[in-house]
Formats: structure tokens, C-alpha cells, sequence
């Protein structure tokens, strides 16, 4: 018998927009999200707007810390209702969720051991190990004068420093966490990490579409160690 063919739908939740597509559309779509978009109304939006879709799974990256498959703790851009949340009831089929930096490093994975960090509101981290994937909360980490990493990299940081001293500390940390985690390179996502001009040799700027090859990969590479 002939195995019929997924369809996933990816869902890249930020605190700006819910990015999503499709394994059968090539251009990503778009909904305004922020503080009054709650976990519900993101379902009921993402329904709405693909009601014409037929996915058989979906993959969730989810701005906040994922254990085995659920959110830890409701994302602090956002509304609320996100744990606990029954998103396989909430979707009518199978659902994967991991942290978004986690998705981005599977989709932006070259081989050996690589580090991706996302500058955008906060500081995401993800570590891929000779194909294993690590999510990781460096975000918190302390920093300097009792302010931690995503104090200084995350938007918070760009907006208290400007761009000029953002980037002098975003570098710093790159390579911080880089040597730390003895990672062969860094990949670089998120919308703030435009403002980094001139890269070290290890670390290059990711592809938006790495999100949601991350997503994909969520169902056909990685399901086991998920």
C-alpha cells in the first residue's frame, strides 16, 4: 500500500507576527500577533486563514521554554493560555511544538557542532551536536553589572544602548557563548541580527525560511528525539 503524503503546516510564533506556510505553498503568510494575541485566537486565526489547507501534522515554534513537546511558561510578548493548552484538540491533528530557536537551528544545521542565537525581543539559543538537537536557555544568564545576556542583546538592550554599543556587546557575546559551548560556528536569526555589519569568520546570518525547514524537519528527520 502506497503511504500517503504529509502535509505540515509551521507556525513560527513571535511576539511581532505568527509567521506560517504550508509543505504546499512556497511564500511564508503573515498575522499581526503582540500582547492581545492569546493561544486561542492564535488557533482560530491560523484556522481561519487556512481553512483551505489540508496539513496532517503541525509544527509549532513557541517563543518560550518546551519540554517534552509542551510549553514551561506562557511568553512574555504575548497573551495568555499557551500552557496547558490541548493543541492536537485545538488543530484536529497530530502537533509538535519546540522552542523557535530550537526550530531555526534544525533548519539552519550544516553538519559538526553549531550554536544558532536569536536577536530579536529576547536571546535565543539552540546547540546541534553532530545532528542532535539541544534547546537551551542562555537568555538569563548573568551578564554583566547584574544584567544578564538577553539585558544587553535582547530589544530591551538595543533600545537602552543604541545600535552602536548593542552591536559592540552582541559580538562579545557571540563569541562568548561560542568558545563556552565550543561550537565550530555560529548561525545568527532573529530581526535584530540586521544590525550586526562586519561578522568573525565562525559566525554567518541565517535564512528566514530556516524556521520553517526546521518545522518540516520536526516531522521527517528528528520526530524521535523531540
Amino acid at each position: 500500500m502506497k503511504k500517503s503524503r504529509q502535509n505540515i503546516l509551521v507556525i513560527d510564533v513571535g511576539g511581532t507576527n505568527l509567521k506560517f506556510t504550508d509543505s504546499e505553498h512556497k511564500e511564508p503568510m503573515k498575522i499581526p500577533s503582540g500582547p492581545e494575541m492569546t493561544a486561542n485566537r492564535m488557533v482560530t486565526e491560523i484556522r481561519d486563514a487556512t481553512k483551505d489547507w489540508r496539513y496532517t501534522g503541525v509544527a509549532i515554534g513557541y517563543p518560550g521554554p518546551v519540554q517534552k513537546g509542551k510549553p514551561l511558561a506562557e511568553p512574555h510578548n504575548l497573551g495568555a493560555g499557551w500552557v496547558g493548552l490541548d493543541y492536537e484538540k485545538a488543530f484536529q491533528c497530530p502537533v509538535r511544538i519546540v522552542n523557535d530557536a530550537a526550530m531555526q537551528a534544525l533548519g539552519s544545521y550544516e553538519g559538526g557542532r553549531m550554536l544558532f542565537l536569536g536577536l530579536g525581543t529576547g536571546l535565543g539559543s539552540a546547540l546541534m551536536v553532530e545532528g542532535m538537537l539541544a534547546p537551551m536557555e542562555l537568555a538569563h544568564l548573568p551578564y554583566r553589572k547584574g544584567l544578564t545576556y538577553e539585558d544587553y542583546v535582547g530589544l530591551r538592550g538595543l533600545e537602552r544602548l543604541g545600535k552602536a554599543k548593542w552591536r559592540h556587546h552582541a559580538l562579545i557575546v557571540i563569541e562568548q557563548l561560542r568558545a563556552a559551548l565550543g561550537a565550530d560556528y555560529v548561525v545568527l536569526g532573529g530581526g535584530n541580527a540586521k544590525f550586526l555589519k562586519e561578522l568573525p569568520r565562525e559566525v554567518r546570518m541565517g535564512a528566514n525560511e530556516n524556521a520553517f525547514r526546521g518545522g518540516f524537519k520536526l516531522w521527517s528527520d528528528y520526530p524521535a528525539q523531540i
